[in-house]
């Protein structure tokens, strides 16, 4: 069950924590972890959201499973918050949304680059900084994949912005021109 609205304030709120006490990477770091662990195991998760679980033995789960990833006191006290208030089912979209705001307070940009073969290093250096030198004032994460459908090209997303430059694309384009008989005058 998403809830965007919870989600945004609870993580807004352990980021103001996480600043006021100089403890932001570190909370950022547990974030990560807690929204990888939860990505990762469907039976976590799974748990988390369970409403016949009490709150306690889901908190002795969670405990167990991040025991050996030295978690800060912060982000401890913040899951005992949310398990106490019942919220631990938000917990992987609490985490996501952390990681988005930190993103944007310190100006990261999310670059998402499908190609349809896999690129050598020294290309997605040069991708990078071409998309660099059009945000000047941001710093560039670039998230690359492969997808054999696109044929040639690439796409490219930045945030909500598509840029469809792939042989797939061009060539549904000329299929539909050629399907298209709209300029044949109707009998």
């Amino acid at each position: 069950m998403q809830n965007p609205r919870l989600a945004s304030r609870y993580s807004k709120s352990l980021l103001d924590l996480a600043i006021e006490q100089n403890s932001l990477e570190v909370t950022l770091k547990d974030m990560r972890t807690l929204h990888d662990i939860c990505a990762m195991s469907r039976d976590f998760d799974a748990m988390l959201r369970s409403p016949v679980i009490k709150g306690d033995k889901k908190l002795s789960v969670i405990r167990e499973v991040l025991k050996n990833q030295n978690i800060s006191p912060l982000t401890n006290a913040f899951i005992n918050l949310l398990v106490g208030k019942g919220r631990e089912l938000n917990l992987a979209e609490i985490a996501e949304e952390f990681v988005n705001q930190y993103n944007k307070l310190k100006n990261i940009r999310t670059v998402r680059l499908t190609t349809a073969t896999a690129m050598n290093d020294n290309i997605k250096k040069g991708i990078e900084a071409k998309i660099a030198s059009f945000m000047p004032s941001d710093t560039v994460n670039l998230k690359t994949s492969v997808d054999e459908s696109l044929i040639g090209g690439f796409v490219l997303e930045v945030e909500d912005q598509l840029f469809d430059a792939s042989v797939k694309k061009k060539l549904n384009e000329v299929k539909s021109r050629l399907i298209d008989h709209s300029y044949e005058s109707k009998m």
